[in-house]
C-alpha cells in the first residue's frame, strides 16, 4: 500500500464495530458470510454488509460468491469475505527501510568476486533505481527528456518513494525526506551512498542525462539533490 492507502485502511479500521468483524475474519482462516460477521459483532446483516464492503474498498477484505463448504444449495449463492494480503504500515513523515532492506539483502546474495559489501551493495541500488526508471519510461514513452520535463517526471516518482521532493528553481529538486531514516543518521556515509546510487539509478532508467543526482547533504533532508547538468 502507498502511505496515502495505509492511511485510509486505518481510519476505516478506527471504528470499533468494523474492527472487530476485520479481525474475527482474520482469525476464521476460511471465507465468512455477511451473517457470520453480523452474529459475531451482534449487528444487523443490512449494518454488516455496509460495513464488510467499507473494509473491501480499503483494500482490507476481498469479496466473492461462494457456497458454504462448497455445497451447492437451492437459492442464491452468498456472499462471502477473506482478508487480503495487504500490509498496513503508517509512517509520517514517510519511511521506506523496506528498500533498503531489499538493496542490502540483493547485495548479500549478489555480491561478486572481488567486490566488498559496500560496492555489492552501491550497485544494487543502482541497478534497482534504473528497473524503476525504466519501467516509468516504459509506461510514460516521454521520448527525449529536456531538462524540464526530466526533473517533472523525477519529482513525481520521488515523491512516490517517500523523498518529499521541493522544487526549489527550475533547475533543481531537493529531496525534503530520508525515507532511510533514522538508519542514516547510524551509517550516513553507506545510506546516502545508497540513496545517491539509487537516484542516479532512475535518471538513467528514465533516460534523463540532461539531469543529474548530486550529494549536496543539508540538516534534517535527505542529501541528494537533482539538478540539470546546463
Amino acid at each position: 500500500m502507498t502511505n496515502e492507502a495505509a492511511i485510509s485502511a486505518v481510519a476505516v479500521l478506527d471504528d470499533e464495530t468494523r474492527r472487530g468483524m476485520y479481525w474475527f475474519i482474520r482469525r476464521a482462516r476460511q471465507p465468512v458470510t455477511r451473517d457470520e460477521a453480523a452474529a459475531e459483532v451482534g449487528i444487523s446483516r443490512k449494518l454488516a454488509a455496509f460495513h464488510l464492503d467499507k473494509l473491501v474498498d480499503a483494500g482490507l477484505l476481498r469479496a466473492r460468491y461462494e457456497a458454504p463448504g462448497g455445497i451447492r444449495r437451492v437459492g442464491r449463492t452468498p456472499k462471502v469475505y477473506e482478508p487480503t494480503d495487504a500490509e498496513v504500515w503508517v509512517s509520517i513523515p514517510e519511511r521506506r527501510h523496506e528498500v533498503l532492506a531489499e538493496i542490502l539483502m540483493g547485495a548479500v546474495l549478489g555480491e561478486r568476486d572481488g567486490e566488498t559489501a559496500r560496492e555489492a551493495a552501491v550497485r544494487v541500488a543502482q541497478q534497482r533505481g534504473e528497473e524503476l526508471g525504466g519501467a516509468e519510461r516504459e509506461r510514460v514513452r516521454p521520448g527525449r527528456l529536456g531538462a524540464e520535463r526530466a526533473l517533472t517526471l523525477v519529482h513525481g516518482m520521488l515523491t512516490e518513494h517517500g523523498f518529499e521532493p521541493s522544487r526549489e528553481a527550475p533547475t533543481r529538486v531537493r529531496l525534503r525526506n530520508c525515507p532511510f531514516h533514522p538508519l542514516a543518521s547510524a551509517a550516513p556515509d553507506l545510506v546516502c551512498g545508497l540513496n545517491h546510487a539509487f537516484c542516479s539509478g532512475i535518471l538513467t532508467g528514465l533516460g534523463a542525462d540532461s539531469v543529474q543526482a548530486v550529494l549536496a547533504p543539508q540538516v534534517g533532508e535527505c542529501c541528494v539533490e537533482v539538478r540539470a547538468t546546463t
